[in-house]
């Protein structure tokens, strides 16, 4: 049961980890689109979570989790996320969604979040979202199964967040979208992770790189 609460807790958008200023492409996305209808919105994160969650931030959470121990091993699937995402808009976000969680589990007490904080502000590693999950969910308590679980969720609710505040679809649209992707997320986090990083989701890395680099903008990437 209580395995279950604190799966919860981390999925829960009050936690204070700064992962409200990102829309991870999807403003960039409904700009070049003009507009994203909940049908396409479910479309596109259904994509993310197929072909970036499941490959690659669910990797890199697992290693990290697996290892959370051993910060020099965690660093090194830290310094693997640095490199394989190409968008610096997707490494700038991950990187500060990162250092948000961990300074909020530091303050906290959480096993791990301080060790972590402190190679990644002595600049030894980037300080990862995923890799953060990963050590400060198992220094949390999480199960192994739940931190998986709740890093989907908040991958599938992020976007249909963004969505309801850049107007794109209706508070309740976005949650029927969240509703039938959750199989999703439990199908996905029950297959066998690759063995390396991988991710390909061309369009949103366009959108964030075009994004970046506008005059007007809700969302940092």
């Amino acid at each position: 049961m209580i395995g279950d609460l604190l799966a919860i807790w981390q999925a829960d958008t009050a936690f204070p980890s700064g992962a409200f200023a990102f829309s991870n492409g999807l403003e960039g996305l409904a700009a070049l689109e003009r507009g994203l209808p909940a049908d396409r919105l479910e479309v596109v994160i259904e994509g993310a979570l197929r072909r970036r969650w499941a490959t690659a931030d669910r990797v890199a959470l697992l290693g990290a989790y697996a290892r959370a121990g051993d910060m020099d091993a965690v660093a090194v699937i830290d310094r693997e996320v640095e490199a394989t995402t190409l968008c610096e808009a997707f490494r700038t976000g991950s990187r500060r969604n990162g250092a948000g969680l961990l300074a909020a589990h530091a303050r906290i007490g959480t096993p791990g979040a301080a060790a972590l904080q402190a190679l990644v502000r002595s600049g030894d590693t980037p300080g990862h979202l995923a890799v953060a999950q990963g050590v400060v969910w198992r220094g949390a308590g999480l199960e192994r199964d739940g931190a998986v679980l709740a890093s989907g969720y908040i991958v599938a609710s992020g976007f249909a967040t963004a969505a309801v505040r850049l107007g794109l679809v209706g508070a309740v649209a976005a949650q029927a979208v969240v509703r039938r992707l959750l199989p999703v997320v439990a199908e996905l986090a029950a297959t066998d992770p690759p063995e390396r990083i991988e991710s390909f989701a061309p369009l949103l890395d366009i959108a964030a790189a075009r994004h970046a680099r506008g005059e007007l903008r809700l969302f940092s990437n």
